[in-house]
Order: structure tokens, then sequence, then C-alpha cells
């Protein structure tokens, strides 16, 4: 009986250690993809061409307005309407101004009669010096009332300052108008403005060949050549030329504002709210800033505190480490004067939990939020 028990167990164990070896073995779960966001490090002549869109604007634009204040009783323009400088474009009901004018008038009149009679009567001294400086300060305050008068009188017609086009009308006939109050959008449309917003590294660059060459026509639109294209005729190009570029960043988007100019086309419209696109050949601009800029974030410290940062294989979504040399910071970004060529994809958010040869997954564009400042970098 003992022997039969035996046997039994044996068996049992035996068919336990063959299904343990011919049995399929557990696959070890893939290592987790980190997403991250991404950054592209300039100066490649592949990023040397850039493309912005643009805004449209009258290069040469006015906002009219009364300078004194009545019911509006003739407008002359309508919307569109091409008009030449010195051209009435509205007119107030002037019966007050005139009235003033009339009133003052008279008020001028008796005082230089009341002038000259004592100029003549000073020279034989029948008055006294001081009644004589009263006599022509009278006439002098009544002269000055008379031009007051008529200045108002002619404030009641609006003139337009230069040649352009009305771009829109802000009142109606008969209405009550105020000092400074819009009356019309008075815009040159013969000479255009394309406003793009550039980033900081490229503002910086610019900012320096402008400074270069102070003397003689900007050294950036030398270096920097630029045009435009617009909608049903992208196979054309306009030549454009800077104009100013902002040195105050807009506070929500941390961009700065380039302006550049260009004639109206002469085989088609182009009117101020309608967009362009803007390419600008940055290439001789890039070569000549061999420093980089890159985000503060993006720059990690190894174990013996050098920086370097995460460069981005994209065949294979892996990463891996490149020791570089930093120097000056501005804003959110920081200056990488060696260990970067330009046109790079480096890791800006999350490169604190990295690894060489991790792979990685780009961040979706609606995760890819600002940094707070108590995140780690």
């Amino acid at each position: 009986m003992m022997a039969m028990l035996r046997n039994a167990v044996l068996t049992v164990s035996m068919l336990v250690a063959l299904s343990a070896c011919g049995g399929p073995e557990e696959e070890l779960p893939p290592p987790p993809v980190r997403p991250v966001k991404l950054f592209t490090v300039e100066g490649t002549e592949g990023a040397a061409l850039r493309r912005f869109p643009g805004a449209i604007s009258a290069s040469q634009r006015a906002e009219l307005s009364f300078r004194v204040n009545g019911t509006l009783q003739k407008i002359l323009v309508k919307e569109g309407d091409r008009v030449k400088q010195g051209q009435v474009l509205a007119q107030l009901d002037p019966t007050d101004y005139q009235i003033r004018v009339s009133d003052r008038q008279a008020t001028f009149d008796k005082s230089q009669k009341n002038f000259n009679r004592a100029k003549e009567l000073i020279q034989d001294g029948n008055i006294s010096q001081t009644d004589y400086d009263q006599v022509e300060a009278n006439f002098r305050s009544s002269e000055a009332a008379l031009k007051l008068a008529k200045q108002e009188l002619a404030y009641t017609r609006l003139r337009a300052p230069f040649a352009g086009s009305i771009g829109r009308r802000e009142v109606d006939n008969f209405e009550e108008v105020q000092p400074k109050q819009a009356i019309f959008q008075l815009q040159n449309v013969d000479q255009l403005d394309v406003a793009i917003d550039m980033s900081e590294n490229l503002v910086r660059s610019l900012r320096r060949a402008e400074q270069a060459d102070s003397a003689s026509e900007s050294k950036a639109s030398k270096v920097v050549e630029a045009y435009a294209s617009f909608e049903g005729k992208e196979g054309d190009k306009f030549s454009l030329k800077i104009k100013e570029v902002s040195t105050k960043a807009d506070p929500q988007t941390q961009t700065f504002r380039v302006t550049f100019t260009m004639p109206q086309p002469k085989d088609f419209a182009v009117l101020p709210g309608m967009t362009a696109n803007v390419f600008l050949d940055l290439s001789r601009l890039i070569s000549a800033d061999t420093a980089k800029w890159v985000p503060i974030s993006a720059v990690v410290a190894d174990g013996e505190l050098d920086a370097r940062v995460w460069v981005l294989d994209d065949k294979t979504m892996t990463v891996s480490a490149r020791p570089v040399k930093i120097g000056r910071m501005s804003g959110r970004n920081i200056e990488v004067s060696s260990g970067l060529a330009g046109g790079e994809e480096i890791v800006s958010v999350g490169a604190a939990y990295l690894a060489d040869g991790m792979q990685v997954s780009r961040m979706i564009l609606t995760e890819q939020a600002e940094p707070r400042a108590d995140d780690p970098s």
C-alpha cells in the first residue's frame, strides 16, 4: 500500500515538473514610454527659412475727430471713398460758433478804436501810462479772443490730414458729438505694414544686426531677406523691408512684434485686416550668431553637476545625454555657447526624469502647458 502511495506522489511530481519546463514563460512588460515636450534648436539650414503669419495694416492711419463739440450737420464721404489731403469730410452746425465770432469781432473793433485813440493821447500827455497800458491790454485780449473764435469756427469742418481712404465711419448724421470722439478711420493703403510675432532669440539677433550699422540703411534689412505671399497668389513673392522691431514683449505670448513694409500690389488689392504668410531667410543671421538659446528647463545637471541636455533620435524615439556649456540667462531661456550645432530636438519639459536610451513620445499639443514655478525642471 505504501509503495503504491509513493509511486502516485512521484508521478504527480514528475508531471508538475514537466509542465513547468514545457509551459510558455511569462513575458515582462515593456519599459514605459515617457511623453515629453520637445524644443527645436535654431541654427540649421532647414531652420533658416521660417514662415510666420502676418497681419496687414495701413502704414499711415489716423482716427479723425472734431476738436469742438456740436451737432453733426453733414457727412460728405462714405466708407471706402478715396480722399485728398485737406478735403472736408464732415461738418458740424456752425451757427453758435458764427455768433461767437460776430460777438468777438464787435469787441475787437471797439477795443481797437480805443487803442488807436489812446496812442494819440499818450503822445500829448493827456492820459497816464497806466491807463494806456490797460487800453492796450484790452485790445490784445480781444484780438486773441477773436482769433480763438475764428479757429473754433474753422474746427467745425473736419478735414483729411493726408490722402487716403475712409476705412470706417463711426457716427451718423445729426448726432451730438464731443471733442476727440472718433468720427472716421482714415488710412493710406498705398503703403502697407505687415506685422509678425517673433521669438526672443531671433529678435535679439535682429537688434544686434541693426546696432552694428546704425549710420546707414538697417543692416538687419540686408542680412534678413523677407517676402510675403497671399491666399490665391501663392506663386507671387512680395518683397518686404523691416520697419521697426519692438523692444517690449507681449505679456501673454512672450514674443516681440516685428513690422515690415511693402507697397500696395498693382494687380490685386490688399486691405488692412487681411492676413499674409511672411517668409524670412535667416541663414546669414543664424550663421553669424553661434550661440543657441534654449528653455532653461531643457538644461539639467549630471552627477558631476555639469550641464547637459537630452537630445532626441527621431528614428528610434530614444534620448541621449549631451554635455553643453551654458552662459547668460534671459527670461525663461538660457544661452548654450557650445555642444549644440542647431536643428536638434531636445527635451524641454520632463528632462529631469530621463535616462540614456529611454524611449519617449511627443507630448500631445494640448498637454503642452507652460511649466509652473514649483514644477521640477
